[in-house]
């Protein structure tokens, strides 16, 4: 199986990027994994929050293979502790999928379409944080996931 993170529009602040990075290099030694950039929109100034939801969901589902399993980081969506996700994942591999993807979406959230494409919604916490924070918490809780599949130290319980 491959993961792969799709989210709009680039990482600004270099700490964070930084940090992304360091956890991708750590998932390599377990998963093919990749995160992929949609290009953000341009423009937004003159379209209303639903015309960008469906600007946004459709470069989304073009970046999607037919045989993609698709996960949406919604504020909606189950919340999990880390291990309960690291068994999710175990039976997203078993389950003989091919690509599982996270889609990270931008402010306004996902276009209807792009829900309907969906086979799940997660959500990292109640709590509300930008687009590019979420981008580290899920690239370090897949990481995570991974180490307490391994067994190794990372994870404390």
């Amino acid at each position: 199986m491959k993961i792969k993170l799709l989210t709009i529009g680039k990482t600004d602040d270099k700490n964070l990027q930084t940090l992304i990075e360091a956890y991708q290099n750590r998932l390599k030694h377990y998963i093919n994994f990749e995160l992929e950039i949609i290009s953000d929109i341009k423009n937004v100034k003159n379209l209303s929050e639903q015309e960008q939801k469906e600007k946004e969901g459709e470069l989304i589902l073009k970046k999607l293979l037919p045989t993609d399993t698709l996960i949406l980081l919604d504020e909606k969506g189950k919340e999990y502790r880390s291990i309960d996700f690291s068994t999710y994942l175990q039976k997203k591999m078993n389950s003989g999928i091919k690509q599982l993807v996270f889609v990270i979406g931008g402010p306004y959230g996902f276009s209807d379409e792009v829900y309907k494409k969906s086979v799940g919604k997660i959500s990292l916490s109640k709590m509300t944080f930008s687009h590019q924070m979420i981008r580290l918490f899920i690239v370090e809780q897949i990481y995570r996931a991974f180490t307490i599949l391994k067994n190794e130290p990372y994870h404390h319980e």
